[in-house]
């Protein structure tokens, strides 16, 4: 959580998102079905904080330095699949150690040379507060900027994904979109998706917990008693 934006100086204000110090006692460190840590920052079209996106999921995402050639191509991706998110019902939330200076001529850098407009923010982490509590920084791949780590926050403020790619590797930005889809199919069908999967496609039952559960599985012309396919009620 960010100190009090009213309790800095105006050049330092909602620049630093380090963990109050009850969190950083604690060792706060994002994990699967984890709270994630609240935060305030700065950015590209304001003031953001998780608060604001309750009610709705959140894709957070960090990327190693502005004015790259990996981190553009994943902020046009981003930016191509923003209605996409959009209608899944997920906000976009970037993040590096960048001034907010910087961030705001690389997007207009973007554009003018690409075409193509950022749509959602970018956010400034000068002090490297928030990257150090996501764990965005690997100092064994560099010490001075983050790797690009993901996290999908559902709209009760719980990580249900993470990931890190390294700083050469750019994400895959269908794939992100996939997961979202996949965690959003067994939020509402109770089913588990499947390797591969896409949206639209079958889901698979839980393991079964009992002899009969087994049997029934079995008798359901399943493939075996521990795997059986089901389509969600929606469909």
């Amino acid at each position: 959580m960010s100190i009090p934006s009213d309790a800095l100086p105006p050049d330092t204000a909602l620049r630093d998102a380090a963990p109050t110090a009850p969190e950083a006692a604690t060792g706060w460190t994002p994990r699967l079905g984890a709270a994630a840590m609240p935060f305030r920052v700065r950015t590209t079209r304001g003031e953001r904080g998780l608060a604001d996106y309750r009610s709705r999921w959140l894709l957070l995402f960090s990327h190693p330095a502005d004015f790259t050639p990996v981190c553009t191509s994943e902020f046009i991706a981003f930016a191509r699949a923003h209605d996409r998110f959009q209608a899944l019902g997920c906000d976009l939330l970037g993040l590096s150690v960048d001034s907010l200076f910087a961030h705001l001529a690389w997007v207009r850098s973007i554009e003018a040379g690409f075409g193509v407009a950022i749509p959602f923010p970018i956010a400034e982490d000068i002090s490297m507060g928030l990257a150090r509590a996501y764990g965005m920084l690997h100092p064994a791949d560099t010490s001075t900027a983050t790797v690009r780590g993901s996290f999908l926050i559902d709209p009760a403020g719980i990580i249900r994904m993470l990931s890190y790619y390294p700083m050469t590797t750019g994400r895959n930005v269908e794939e992100l979109l996939r997961t979202l889809a996949a965690l959003q199919e067994s939020d509402a069908s109770g089913l588990s998706t499947p390797a591969d999967w896409r949206p639209g496609e079958a889901g698979v039952l839980p393991p079964p917990l009992t002899v009969q559960e087994a049997a029934a599985r079995s008798a359901a012309g399943a493939p075996d008693w521990y795997y059986l396919s089901q389509a969600s009620a929606g469909r």
